[in-house]
């Protein structure tokens, strides 16, 4: 991780248009960039894209940039993380007409209760490849209200859909992550028995 003092270089740098900067905050910021674009991404080349259009917004707006306090690291990462997260929001709406929304078969998410405390065996990325399955609409609600605090009303605000749907495709959200999670749970137990 890069230094205040190697930051601010690199951010003045980028203001020039400096390719070395530019490459340096990338690689500096690549890892916690892709964890939120992969949050938001129905795949890894969703979440590429996501990226890579955010760091081109990042380096385009880099002259606006004014640190919001005082840790220059924290304040730069705020400032990333918006603008990852509304990418990825801009990501969702262009391609939201392109997408139709799946239902999960109900049949092949039915889980026994006994299986259920083995969810908390999951690891980060069986978690996320969880939150990758639900649908677009669902996924993009659940991010933004666990993961990035959002109200229903900004969300409802940010999506140009109704405050209802928000609420309603959040509860959907965690009920259709529950299930795929109890399927996962299920299959890993099933794995461990044979």
């Amino acid at each position: 991780m890069l230094t205040a003092r190697e930051l601010t270089e690199h951010i003045e740098g980028c203001v020039m248009n400096s390719r070395e900067s530019q490459k340096k905050i990338y690689s500096s910021f690549y890892g916690y960039a892709m964890t939120i674009c992969d949050r938001y991404a129905g795949n890894y080349d969703d979440a590429i894209e996501i990226l890579n259009d955010g760091f081109l917004k990042i380096f385009k707006e880099i002259h606006r940039y004014q640190p919001a306090y005082i840790d220059t690291a924290a304040s730069f990462k705020g400032w990333l993380r918006k603008i990852m997260v509304y990418t990825a929001i801009d990501h969702y709406r262009k391609n939201k007409k392109h997408r139709q929304i799946e239902q999960a078969d109900p049949a092949t998410l039915q889980i026994a209760s006994h299986y259920e405390t083995a969810l908390d065996k999951l690891s980060y990325n069986e978690i996320l490849k969880a939150i990758q399955l639900l649908s677009p609409a669902y996924r993009t609600v659940f991010n933004m209200f666990v993961f990035d605090g959002l109200s229903h009303d900004e969300i409802s605000n940010k999506l140009g859909i109704a405050e209802g749907t928000s609420k309603s495709n959040l509860s959907k959200a965690r009920m259709q992550l529950q299930k795929i999670l109890s399927k996962e749970t299920e299959i890993k137990f099933k794995r461990n028995v044979i």
